[in-house]
């Protein structure tokens, strides 16, 4: 089968597209055939050697994938060939045409989803639900500021506030990413390239300010999001790439909370109640994922390049 390699941590072009020999099930896993592999920025830091947690050299990359299992072994009971699912890991990396998985890493993915929008499900989904629900304590009739909505993980979070009776304020950067958060049901859309949109938070809140917000780059927006925070309101930190300095009075006169989150953290009942309310919604249509661009499994370093380089709209996927 085809497959990503990598020998040494790097730049993108570490990225190595080559044959390497099918995994084999053992008695209690399952290989899925790999219809589609989600690009998330995490893929990148590990790639680079600069995340906390490295792999053994060398690694095929990816966690998440959407597919149709192939084989099972003989001690799993819960799992059928022919079975659509999406990953939430791998045992052998989700950049290849085959994935060798235990069942714990599978999830349905129902016939309403195609194998594209289930690549693009589960480090955004999850990270949405735990960030909104999990860590944040979103509840109905709240007001939840997203920054940078119209990404993976921002257009999720729409999705599921929505769902869940949030009143939604999202910012984007352009006017394709504004076209898909008003598609994904968000109730006011700003441009945060605009020097005082966080004025119009003020505005649209009547001077309160929001109870909840997402962060996807504290390092450039936490100190101006104390600012819009309501009384005992949370800010999430999603992601961060850099220091930042803040002004501590500000979080003290409203009593909020800075928190942050990893997927890492999430305990198996986390991760469990996250999957549970990802298939209800994609039942009932409340998800979609949002596909932004598909590239040949072969072209994985240029889909590295650009999950960090441009601004993201929707979910980069490869297909092998």
């Amino acid at each position: 089968m085809k497959a990503i390699r990598v020998y040494e941590f790097g730049s993108p072009e570490v990225l190595k597209y080559e044959d390497v020999p099918t995994p084999q099930v053992d008695r209690q896993q399952v290989l899925v055939k790999i219809h589609a592999v989600g690009v998330n920025p995490v893929d990148t830091y590990i790639r680079s050697g600069s995340y906390a947690l490295k792999p053994d050299l060398p690694y095929t990359p990816g966690m998440d994938a959407a597919g149709v299992i192939e084989k099972i072994g003989e001690r799993v009971s819960n799992l059928s060939v022919g079975d659509r699912v999406y990953t939430s890991q791998t045992l052998t990396g989700a950049y290849a045409e085959y994935a060798l998985c235990t069942p714990e890493q599978l999830h349905p993915l129902p016939d309403n989803t195609s194998f594209e929008q289930g690549a693009a499900i589960n480090i955004p989904y999850v990270t949405a639900y735990r960030a909104l629900f999990q860590r944040g304590r979103a509840v109905p009739s709240e007001k939840v500021l997203i920054h940078g909505a119209s990404g993976g993980v921002g257009l999720a979070a729409v999705q599921f506030a929505v769902a869940a009776g949030l009143e939604v304020i999202a910012t984007v950067g352009s006017s394709e990413g504004r076209k898909l958060v008003e598609q994904s049901g968000a109730h006011h859309i700003l441009d945060h390239t605009s020097s005082n949109y966080l004025e119009s938070v003020k505005e649209l809140t009547a001077g309160h300010g929001v109870d909840l917000i997402l962060e996807m780059l504290a390092n450039v927006n936490l100190a101006k999001d104390l600012s819009v925070l309501a009384r005992g309101g949370r800010v999430v930190v999603i992601g961060s790439r850099g220091t930042v300095e803040i002004t501590p009075r500000e979080l003290m006169s409203r009593e909020g909370d800075i928190l942050g989150m990893s997927l890492f953290n999430a305990t198996q009942k986390d991760l469990n109640a996250a999957h549970a309310a990802i298939y209800a919604g994609l039942l009932n249509h409340t998800l979609r994922p949002v596909v932004g661009r598909t590239l040949p499994l072969a072209e994985a370093a240029l889909a590295h390049k650009i999950v960090i380089e441009s601004r993201a709209l929707g979910k980069l996927v490869l297909i092998p």
